[in-house]
């Protein structure tokens, strides 16, 4: 999630529509720590459970 542009995560269907918003959330409150923060993210509160099987906050592909 800390590399990611906006469209990658709209191809994930939980998320698909927030691409943006994820990403000028981690531009104004810096990197993620932990996939948890993205219920911080505005309209994806509690829509990211499940979701670590597809992403990380890793800051280079696993």
């Amino acid at each position: 999630m800390n590399t990611a542009m906006a469209e990658q995560p709209d191809a994930l269907p939980s998320l698909k529509g927030h691409g943006f918003e994820i990403d000028r959330y981690r531009e104004d409150r810096g990197r993620f720590t932990s996939l948890r923060q993205l219920d911080g993210v505005p309209g994806l509160a509690g829509k990211t459970d499940g979701i670590s099987e597809a992403l990380s906050v890793a800051d280079t592909p696993e």
